[in-house]
C-alpha cells in the first residue's frame, strides 16, 4: 500500500481498467491481485453494477482504491445494464462505444489526484485507452484475456479488413506462425460486421490497432502453450515488453488467491462430495461458459449423447429467463434426470468451475473454447471436447486440436447440433483409461504448473513485469 509522509517513498500507482465481461474481468482482477501482492498501489476503473465483481479482491486488498463512474448511455443497451453477460456478445460493440464516453471524467480525476498513476494497464477491448495515456504522458499496456495467436489473428483482420471482408470461403493469416488458415464464418463476428463509415465500428477498429501500439502487453496464457507467437509478437512491436503470466487461475491456486465462491449461488455445492465418490478420471465436466444458452434442439442432442456414453458426468445448465425457458432455450429434456441417476449430476446455475475441473475424479471437459475455460482445464490436465461457437474460440479450438492434440472436437457453430450417437461413442472412448489425449493434457497441466513454480517462464515475466512498472 502507499504509504504517507517524505521518508518513505511510495510504491508505484497503476490505474486497471477492466472491461466489463465476465471472461475479460475475472483474468484481470486476478492478475490485479498478483500486482497487489507485490505492493503496487492500485485503483480500479469500474461501473456501479460490476462493483460486486470486485468483491473477493476488495477485500484481500483494503488498501486498493476503486474509481466508480456512472455506466454512460448508449441507445442499443437497455437501461440498467452495465455487463457483456447481461446483454450479450452482440452487444459489444455497444459497449466498448458507451465505455469511450469515460474518458473525460478519467482524465478529470487524473488531474486532480495528488498521486496520479505512472501506468495504465487497460483491457484489450479498450483500445482508445491508448490516447488517454499518451494525453498524461504514460505508458498504456494492453491486457489479454485471449492467446497470443488470437491477438495475432486479430490485428491481421483489423489491418487487412477489405481483405478479410471481400473473402468468399477461408482466410489465410500469411503473417502468423504456421500460416493458419479459417473458415470465413469463424473470424471474430465483431470484424466482419465492421461498417467503415459507421463511427461506432470504426472507433472499435482504431482501438484494436492501438493495442500493439500500445507500451506493452500482457497475456493469461505461457511459454510452453504460446512461445512462437508471444516471440513473433515481440519482434513485430519491436521489443520484449510482451509479458505471458498465466495460468493466473493457477498462480491463485496457493496461499494469497481469490475466493470467487461467494459472488454466486446456484446448486454447485454438494457435487463436490458426489465427485469424492467417483474413480479418479472418470468424470467429464459439461459447461459452455456465463453466457451461452442453448436451444432445445442442441439440449437434447447433447442430452442423448452423454446418455448413450454410459459414462459418468457433471453438466452445468445454464438456465435463461421464464421466456427463454418456454421457448425450450436451456431446458433438459423430460425424463433425462431419472434416466441418468448415480452417474449424472446436474448443477442448475452456477457451478464451481475451478474446483470441478481440479477434482481427480475428472477426466474430460466438453466446452464451447473460451480462454479462461481452456486455461482452466489445462492447469488441471484435463483433456477437452470442444465445441466452439463464436470470437476467438474457433482459434483456440484450432490449438487445442491440431497444435496441441489435447482435444477433440465435437462439434461447431452457435447452432450446432451434435449427432448424439458419435458424441456418446467420442465420450466413452477419450475418458477410457490412459488413452493418449488425457496422457497428454496432464503433461500440458504439469508444464502449467511449471511456469507459475518458482523459476517457470510465466512467474519470472510477472516479476520482470513489476520491475518495469517500479522503474516507470
Amino acid at each position: 500500500m502507499s504509504t504517507s509522509g517524505d521518508q518513505t517513498p511510495r510504491h508505484p500507482h497503476i490505474l486497471v481498467y477492466p472491461y466489463p465481461a465476465q471472461g475479460h474481468m475475472l483474468s484481470l482482477i486476478e492478475l490485479t491481485n498478483q500486482l497487489a501482492l507485490r505492493s503496487l498501489t492500485i485503483t480500479i476503473i469500474i461501473t456501479p453494477k460490476n462493483l460486486p465483481i470486485l468483491a473477493p479482491l476488495l477485500s484481500t486488498h483494503p488498501s486498493i482504491e476503486t474509481l466508480v463512474l456512472p455506466f454512460p448511455s448508449h441507445p442499443r443497451i437497455p437501461p440498467g445494464v452495465e455487463n457483456v453477460k447481461d446483454i450479450g456478445n452482440h452487444g459489444n460493440l455497444a459497449v466498448i462505444n458507451a465505455l469511450a464516453g469515460l474518458y473525460d471524467p478519467i482524465m478529470q480525476w487524473f488531474k486532480s489526484h495528488p498521486n496520479p498513476p505512472v501506468a495504465l494497464i487497460s483491457d484489450f477491448f479498450l483500445g482508445y485507452t491508448l490516447k488517454l495515456a499518451d494525453q498524461l504522458k504514460i505508458p498504456r499496456i494492453a491486457f489479454f484475456s485471449v492467446r497470443a495467436c488470437s491477438a495475432l489473428i486479430l490485428e491481421y483482420c483489423w489491418r487487412n479488413l477489405d481483405l478479410v471482408q471481400s473473402s468468399s470461403a477461408v482466410i489465410d493469416f500469411p503473417d502468423v506462425p504456421r500460416s493458419p488458415s479459417l473458415k470465413k464464418e469463424h473470424v471474430p463476428s465483431i470484424v466482419l460486421a465492421h461498417r467503415g463509415a459507421d463511427p461506432e465500428s470504426e472507433l472499435l477498429r482504431v482501438s484494436m490497432l492501438a493495442n500493439t501500439d500500445s507500451w506493452g502487453c500482457i497475456f493469461n496464457s505461457f511459454q510452453d502453450l504460446d512461445g512462437e507467437y508471444l516471440d513473433h509478437l515481440k519482434r513485430r512491436m519491436g521489443h520484449n515488453r510482451v509479458y505471458s503470466v498465466g495460468p493466473l487461475s493457477l498462480i491463485d491456486a496457493g496461499d494469497g488467491g481469490l475466493d470467487w465462491g461467494n459472488l454466486n449461488t446456484g446448486s454447485g455445492g454438494d457435487v463436490m462430495a458426489w465427485l469424492d465418490g467417483c474413480p479418479d478420471g472418470s468424470v467429464l465436466y459439461v459447461c459452455f461458459g456465463s453466457q451461452k444458452l442453448l436451444n432445445s434442439k442442441q439440449m437434447e442432442a447433447l442430452a442423448r449423447g452423454l446418455e448413450l456414453s454410459g459414462k459418468r458426468f457433471v453438466w452445468a445448465v445454464k438456465t435463461g429467463s421464464a421466456q427463454e425457458v418456454k421457448d425450450g432455450y436451456g431446458v433438459v429434456p423430460n425424463g433425462f434426470e431419472e434416466r441418468v441417476a448415480g452417474r449424472g449430476w446436474l448443477v442448475k446455475g452456477w457451478a464451481p468451475q475451478k474446483l470441478i475441473l481440479g477434482h481427480p475424479a475428472v477426466g474430460g471437459f466438453l466446452s464451447h473454447c473460451g480462454w479462461n475455460s481452456v486455461l482452466e482445464a489445462i492447469a488441471s490436465g484435463v483433456f477437452i471436447l470442444g465445441w466452439p461457437m463464436e470470437a476467438d474460440q474457433y482459434v483456440t479450438a484450432k490449438l487445442l486440436v491440431e497444435d496441441m492434440s489435447v482435444a477433440i472436437q465435437v462439434c461447431e457453430g452457435a447452432f450446432g447440433v451434435p449427432d448424439p450417437a458419435q458424441l456418446g461413442k467420442v465420450v466413452a472412448a477419450s475418458l477410457s483409461d490412459d488413452v493418449a489425449i488425457k496422457v497428454r493434457a496432464k503433461e500440458l497441466g504439469e508444464k502449467a504448473f511449471a511456469a507459475v513454480s518458482d523459476g517457470g517462464s510465466s512467474l519470472k515475466n510477472l516479476e520482470e513485469f513489476v520491475k518495469e512498472l517500479s522503474q516507470i
